[in-house]
């Protein structure tokens, strides 16, 4: 046994803050590349090809979103075994979830590229912008397996810790980034575009490899007994976790065929407030995945009091975060507008983001601290309902019915609601659980023992 994790002595509010800040940078540099290539997409390219971003956007959320659920699944394991110790355990746990996370994109990738015309049409695309759309998938979606494995690689290194490297793996990829993708799209536009997500995947990748593997020594090279060991629990993790990844590109999917009903414009703003979602909230989402190895290290190690401070402080973060980035939104709806060409329906449509969806972020926030939390200490499955609750079961209801009183704004009104009545229930039924979690909790999925070969993979 060797020595302890780093969450389990310190503040925990520092901890979150230092974790989320880490996160957050990378993510939010890469959503800033993200967005930049929309811009000169929308400067360089058809109205089409926007509107046909948008829609690929809306299928490739479902399949990044399983390498997210993979990633929680390998962050859980490997964070509980550090915080317990055994740090040879979580070695050869992390090695086989970026072996599971690979082969598992593989499928996903193949049924995406398979039925890619069927899941645009689906999705309310026509014509042109449906045949650009499909086009951008078969591009773009085989590199969904190096980026399986970046994900994990990321996720390993926050469960140890190592906020700053993870960074650096989406950070270092994103700079790439910025200086290859406005050549490719000036010269070659959509399929510019659709190069250069590829080459992005694989430089994090990359990165992520040489931080996780090489630098750190976090990984183990699997065999197959291991990998069948691990399966199992890793499987009780990822299933759900995934399930619950896929309910908020889920109604996403279901929100942009409402948006359809309003033509390209409104769909080129909907891709356009997708794009800020992800760059304003970057610190919200980082937030989910850098608390979950502060969980997970400190159940191992016993600290329940640790357990709900951390809860706490992460809904004290999400809410100063939410009020700050709401003000500056606000503020800079012309600029956003003339930015992007959005006129008529597009401006009401990011007018109404602006005004109160971003507020909404408050309690979305709030039911990623409770995902951490379900996730990570044993219960997946909650974070799955409450997230169907919200994406699958509200959103597209409320949608449909303020879309018929407020235009293309009300997608926006209706998913603004469905985030704020979920967002309460799930942070006050976290809390609950978080509160009486003790010496008597027993939320691994299989009790920790040395995998075969242990002797082996010491030598390693």
């Amino acid at each position: 046994m060797e020595g302890q994790g780093r969450f389990i002595t310190g503040s925990t509010m520092g901890h979150v803050v230092r974790m989320t800040a880490t996160g957050a940078f990378g993510i939010t540099f890469v959503f800033l590349v993200d967005a930049a290539n929309l811009l000169w997409l929308s400067q360089w390219g058809a109205p089409q090809q926007v509107a046909a971003i948008g829609f690929a956007y809306a299928i490739q959320f479902f399949s990044v979103s399983i390498g997210v659920g993979l990633m929680i699944a390998a962050t859980a394991l490997v964070s509980r075994s550090i915080g317990r110790g055994d740090r040879m355990l979580a070695r050869q746990q992390a090695g086989a979830a970026m072996v599971i996370a690979a082969l598992v994109q593989v499928v996903v990738a193949t049924l995406i590229v398979t039925f890619r015309m069927h899941l645009v049409s689906f999705a309310g695309a026509t014509g042109e912008t449906a045949d650009l759309a499909a086009r951008y998938l078969a591009f773009t979606i085989p590199s969904l397996v190096p980026m399986a494995v970046s994900l994990v690689g990321s996720g390993v290194l926050r469960a140890e810790g190592y906020g700053a490297k993870a960074m650096y793996v989406t950070l270092f990829s994103g700079m790439a980034l910025m200086f290859v993708d406005p050549l490719l799209i000036y010269h070659f536009g959509l399929d510019g575009a659709a190069v250069g997500l590829v080459l992005f995947r694989i430089c994090l990748m990359v990165l992520a490899i040489y931080y996780a593997i090489l630098q750190t020594k976090l990984v183990a090279r699997p065999d197959g007994e291991i990998i069948l060991r691990v399966l199992k629990p890793f499987a009780l993790i990822a299933l759900p976790s995934i399930a619950t990844q896929m309910s908020t590109p889920a109604g996403n999917y279901f929100l942009t065929m409402v948006m359809a009903q309003f033509g390209d414009d409104a769909v080129a703003a909907w891709a356009v407030v997708g794009r800020l979602t992800v760059l304003v909230f970057g610190g919200i989402f980082a937030l989910s995945g850098a608390i979950g190895g502060i969980f997970g290290q400190n159940f191992g190690a016993g600290h329940y009091e640790r357990l709900r401070s951390t809860y706490r402080d992460a809904l004290v973060f999400c809410a100063i975060y939410t009020l700050v980035a709401w003000g500056l939104l606000w503020t800079a709806i012309p600029y956003v507008s003339q930015m992007f060409g959005l006129t008529g329906q597009g401006a009401e449509v990011l007018r109404a983001f602006a005004g109160v969806g971003v507020g909404a972020f408050m309690f979305v926030g709030a039911l990623f601290v409770s995902n951490a939390a379900f996730n990570n200490l044993g219960q997946p499955g909650r974070s799955t309902l409450v997230n169907w609750m919200k994406d699958g079961v509200l959103s597209w209801p409320a949608a449909m019915l303020l879309a018929g009183s407020f235009g293309a704004a009300g997608v926006i009104y209706g998913q603004a609601l469905a985030g704020a009545v979920m967002g309460v229930l799930a942070a006050s039924w976290g809390w609950r659980y978080v509160a009486r979690l003790g010496p008597q909790s027993d939320i691994d999925p299989a009790p920790p023992r040395p995998y075969p070969n242990l002797d082996r993979f010491r030598r390693r």
